[in-house]
């Protein structure tokens, strides 16, 4: 990737999408109090929602967790629990399980939502395109584990939480070198995962 985009896609970008994404969803809560919801179809049609949504929650949930917990966490802190490569095998294991409970929910809301009539009807674009962002996402981060096992030495997981924790203390030039050389599937993973901050406010979402 040219030297330029790195910097721009990995190394500007996340901020762009964090201040959009607080300034926005403020001004959306100051002016449009009432939409600042989930707008649940349960009520149109419930059967099959409670398992749905809970496979959905729970796997997102704990997903979300690992990554902060996992790229936030410095090397010398975790080094006195579990080694780099150790905490690869857990990252891929956990993340694997709850990307896949998370992976089902997801599929069957969206198979929900675009086949019943009823719920159909009350579904708005962005409510499509949020989830097929999700998908799209959670797709890439389960791609990210076959990804991983070829460097099980822990290797490319320093560079992505160099790049997280660079990008937290406000080193745009740093986070872009350190994701520079990782495999594409890495770098779209982080692209969507930012792009989801971005259109956070204008979603269901909020």
């Amino acid at each position: 990737m040219n030297f330029s985009w790195n910097i721009l896609l990995f190394g500007l970008y996340p901020y762009i999408a964090i201040v959009v994404c607080v300034v926005a969803s403020l001004i959306r809560f100051d002016r449009e109090q009432y939409t600042w919801k989930a707008g649940s179809s349960q009520l149109l049609r419930g059967k099959g929602v409670v398992v749905a949504s809970n496979l959905f929650h729970v796997g997102i949930i704990f997903v979300i967790c690992g990554h902060i917990i996992g790229l936030l966490t410095p090397e010398a802190i975790y080094h006195h629990v579990i080694s780099t490569p150790d905490k690869q095998i857990l990252a891929m294991v956990s993340g694997g399980l709850f990307g896949i409970i998370c992976f089902i929910g997801l599929s069957m809301l969206i198979y929900r939502r675009l086949t019943d009539d009823r719920i159909k009807a009350s579904t708005s674009f962005s409510d499509i395109a949020v989830l097929i962002l999700l998908y799209i996402q959670l797709i890439l981060g389960l791609c990210t584990i076959f990804a991983s096992a070829q460097h099980m030495d822990g290797s490319v997981m320093l560079l992505l939480a160099e790049w997280a924790q660079s990008i937290v203390t406000l080193q745009p030039m740093a986070a872009s070198s350190a994701i520079a050389n990782v495999n594409i599937i890495y770098k779209l993973h982080v692209f969507f995962g930012i792009s989801i901050v971005l259109v956070f406010p204008y979603t269901r979402l909020v």
